[in-house]
């Protein structure tokens, strides 16, 4: 017991002092820190959505959400781009070698979104030499992130990546978000594979 208050302590002053940008959700009890308004919080059913990829044998499929996260837990990530630097070298690398460690707390799918089509989600995970660890779906144009409401405005780039999605992790069980650690736009401080499993850790520790 002193152990467990031990670490959900550290977790609490780690956020506060790293400012991140998360809502925890433990059954009926709820941990905030800041996050910036978004459609879609903590507690909600996520809204169904068809999302599309290309299999291992090279066919498009589609997949809404609601096929994605039922019965289980599952981790959606979004990036604001594919072959974006942070995208490409960071976030989805850092799910893809935590893949192991995710399933073993009960994780039952990890897929990563962005607003690109599926022949660019195909390219990105092609060049990245990743496997089928982590699904790279494609909200080509943009429903799924509308229903969130965590749209990107990125028209005044001049890399003209239009509208996009804001950076986030979630975890959703059954279809109810549990977990969302929401980025301020781009910015890559509290939706890694390692906040992640701090919060499923917490989920353990704190139970409803």
């Amino acid at each position: 017991m002193a152990a467990a208050a031990k670490l959900i302590g550290s977790a609490v002053r780690y956020r506060a002092a790293t400012n991140t940008l998360r809502i925890l959700s433990f059954g009926s009890s709820r941990f905030f820190t800041s996050s910036p308004a978004a459609t879609i919080s903590v507690g909600d059913k996520l809204p169904d959505a068809t999302l599309s990829y290309f299999d291992p044998a090279g066919e498009l499929r589609t997949l809404t959400i609601s096929e994605l996260t039922k019965g289980k837990k599952a981790i959606l990530f979004a990036v604001p781009g594919a072959f974006t630097p942070t995208c490409s070298q960071k976030h989805l690398p850092g799910f893809v070698e935590k893949t192991g460690e995710l399933r073993a707390k009960g994780v039952g799918a990890i897929a990563c979104v962005s607003v690109n089509d599926a022949f660019v989600m195909r390219a990105w995970k092609e060049s990245l030499k990743i496997g089928d660890e982590v699904m790279l779906l494609s909200d080509g144009n943009g429903d799924f992130t509308r229903a969130l409401g965590v749209e990107l405005d990125m028209r005044d780039k001049p890399v003209g990546l239009g509208i996009r999605s804001r950076r986030y992790a979630m975890l959703a069980e059954d279809g109810i978000v549990k977990v969302l650690n929401l980025e301020e736009g781009g910015a890559f401080t509290s939706s890694s594979a390692d906040h992640m499993l701090e919060a499923l850790i917490l989920c353990v520790l704190v139970p409803s």
